[in-house]
């Protein structure tokens, strides 16, 4: 197994999403021999609790349905990598699986015993776990979002980036050049997290975030700010736009883009994920900034919105939550990364004069998460800004 899956990254967020990635990674670490007898004992039991229903074979195919669907996902989630869709480990994900099949298949042998039941859920996971792992994470989107901008004097086509997670070049990373060559943006903003957290210090995955980013071009700037501190140190995202001058880096800082509808004020800020701290940083930065105009705020976490858009901010772009990556309907996303929990998880908010938007980024969660979105597609936003009132 790949060192970058033994050891816990210095520095790690206390937040219950980086504890349970935290965590997750250590079944990376399992023996596959092991791993495999785990699967079959949950399938054991599977057989034990339906022979107390049904006696003799149907129990002993109940278990190994489940023992063969675990099998399956287990299968298609170590060929991921081989396919060159997502480079995470395997195990952590499919002894999830595991689990969460046999759990299943006790609860129907105690309600509802009946194998073709049994059948159909086990069946249901597995194409839910395939698209959501092999398919979900590549159907790219474009959002297409207008806004009414004071100062602007025609309309300006500003696109928005966050979390690309890279951990090698896949099909998505060449459709979002493809769209970005296809939709010609004046200026593109980037809210953070080039690279997945696993492949952080990988020479190879330095390369193709290098690769991708080159191809980017917007004739009024493409602005850009680091991600969360332990995915990209400073002097990560340094090395990934080192040599590239159409990219500015953003920190704590302002830049001004001269478009033809009128002056762009940019500011970018460093996110900590302490929110005195950034709010501090925020406060600084506008206090060394212009008060009118169109003012335009990236950051790479929402949690900063509410003292942005006090200060005035016509437009704050932000990203980190991926939309919640695992959207389950009725319930929403399960996890947020956000101090605000849901409040600003994804899309589009109103916040007084302001308005904010959070993307859904592009990219995947790394250590032991699964690379896999459900209800929750990967995008790119999008911004028309146009004058207000019209003119």
């Amino acid at each position: 197994m790949p060192d970058r899956f033994n050891s816990t990254p210095p520095g790690t967020e206390t937040t219950l999403l980086h504890r349970v990635l935290v965590a997750s990674a250590e079944l990376a670490n399992v023996p596959p021999a092991f791993a495999a007898a785990l699967m079959a004992a949950n399938s054991a039991l599977v057989t034990l609790v339906w022979d107390a229903r049904l006696p003799g074979l149907p129990a002993v195919l109940a278990g190994a349905m489940t023992l063969a669907a675990c099998l399956v996902n287990w299968g298609l989630l170590a060929a991921l990598p081989r396919a060159g869709r997502s480079f995470g480990p395997p195990l952590p994900p499919a002894l999830a699986l595991c689990a969460l099949l046999a759990l299943g298949g006790l609860v129907l042998a105690l309600l509802w015993p009946a194998l073709p039941v049994l059948a159909l859920w086990l069946t249901a996971v597995t194409l839910i776990a395939a698209y959501a792992t092999w398919i979900a994470p590549f159907r790219l989107t474009v959002t297409q979002e207008t806004l009414a901008v004071r100062g602007l004097t025609s309309p300006l086509r500003l696109i928005h980036i966050g979390d690309l997670h890279i951990e090698r070049i896949t099909a998505r990373e060449r459709r979002l050049n493809d769209l970005l060559r296809e939709l010609k943006p004046d200026v593109i903003a980037f809210s953070g997290d080039f690279v997945n957290l696993t492949y952080r210090d990988d020479p190879r995955a330095e390369a193709d975030v290098r690769a991708v980013i080159a191809q980017w071009s917007a004739p009024f700037g493409i602005y850009a700010v680091p991600g969360t501190p332990i995915v990209e140190p400073l002097p990560r995202v340094q090395a990934f736009v080192r040599g590239m001058p159409a990219i500015h880096l953003l920190l704590n800082q302002w830049h001004t883009a001269e478009t033809p509808a009128g002056p762009l004020h940019i500011a970018g800020l460093i996110t900590t994920h302490d929110l005195p701290t950034d709010r501090a940083a925020l406060a600084e930065t506008i206090r060394r900034g212009p008060s009118e105009g169109a003012r335009l705020l990236i950051a790479h976490s929402p949690d900063i919105a509410p003292e942005a858009a006090e200060a005035g901010f016509d437009l704050i772009l932000c990203g980190h939550t991926h939309g919640g990556q695992i959207v389950i309907p009725g319930l929403g996303p399960l996890f947020s990364g956000s101090a605000y929990g849901r409040r600003f998880i994804r899309g589009r908010y109103t916040l007084g004069r302001a308005t904010l938007y959070t993307t859904r980024g592009l990219g995947l969660e790394g250590w032991g998460a699964p690379r896999a979105r459900w209800f929750c597609s990967p995008e790119i936003t999008v911004w028309t800004l146009t004058p207000e009132g019209g003119n």
